[in-house]
């Protein structure tokens, strides 16, 4: 199924259908990996559209990335921990409560191994909406150490690794721009600055090409869009539903994966099935980490 889009703006190509609510999608050794809220799991899918259950994470999977040898690590979102996953056995990696108020969210994985771990900073599903607070970003070593940035960021969400391993950019999601650090020799991220203001737009989950540029969903306004440093809209792609995250991959690494749902408030996904895959062809393929 392929949506439309009446302005005229590319679109996608449904290829997978039930997910409750994806997040954190991953090109891994042939397969999209992902996460589902609201099933509890951690799925992938391969070439052939089959779905598998690699894991059952009880207190929601959210992002995903892994360890030098192989290990899986998921972040462990209403508990606040870090969970790593040898391919038969789950141990906790990192317990995240101590420097997590709220709950646990996104991730990008590092070539050494550290985790960088974005965290809610404060309830955006309060009954009385409250005003948001600025949080850190949680950097977990690869042995399990913990530490934190400053309160820099409104809001983190989706993360990238530049190839060279020197810089990571997060997304913030209320704060409607992206920032950058510099990854110390030990895995610190530090020197904190604006890597582009995005306007009114919304960045959810992302990923980087070859190009340098950040492809991201934006849930609010129902679409992925490809930007450069600075904050210049190069491309768009619509969707119909919101599109939550986003993966470079496939054979060339050129597919665009896009994650949809209906919407992002817990009481209009969780139990509905109508989270979705899509993809896209783009021109560029996908560089760096995840």
């Amino acid at each position: 199924m392929t949506n439309e889009s009446a302005a005229g703006m590319k679109t996608t190509t449904v290829i997978h259908t039930g997910l409750q609510f994806g997040e954190g999608p991953r090109w891994h050794e042939g397969k999209l990996w992902f996460s589902d809220f609201f099933r509890y799991g951690v799925f992938t899918l391969d070439s052939e559209g089959n779905e598998e259950r690699i894991l059952t994470v009880e207190a929601r999977p959210s992002g995903l990335g892994w360890l030098p040898n192989g290990d899986l690590l998921v972040v462990s979102m209403a508990d606040k921990r870090l969970l790593r996953f040898d391919g038969h056995e789950t141990v906790r990696h990192a317990d995240l409560s101590g420097v997590s108020e709220y709950d646990c969210n996104d991730m990008v994985v590092g070539p050494d191994g550290t985790a960088y771990v974005s965290i809610f900073g404060f309830d955006i599903h309060a009954d009385t909406p409250v005003e948001p607070q600025a949080a850190h970003l949680v950097v977990v070593s690869p042995d399990g150490t913990i530490r934190t940035t400053n309160k820099d960021l409104m809001f983190p969400n989706g993360s990238v690794i530049t190839p060279d391993g020197s810089t990571l950019i997060v997304g913030e999601s209320y704060g409607r721009r992206y920032s950058a650090y510099r990854i110390t020799d030990d895995g610190m991220a530090v020197e904190h600055r604006v890597w582009a203001d995005l306007g009114d737009l919304i960045p959810d989950g992302c990923c980087l090409d070859a190009e340098g540029m950040i492809w991201f969903a934006d849930p609010v306004h129902k679409k992925v869009v490809r930007v450069r440093e600075g904050g210049e809209v190069v491309d768009e792609i619509s969707t119909d539903q919101s599109a939550v995250a986003c993966m470079l991959g496939g054979d060339d690494g050129s597919t665009l994966y896009v994650l949809t749902s209906r919407g992002t408030h817990p009481e209009r996904v969780d139990g509905t099935s109508t989270g979705r895959v899509e993809t896209a062809q783009v021109d560029v393929p996908g560089a760096g980490w995840p």
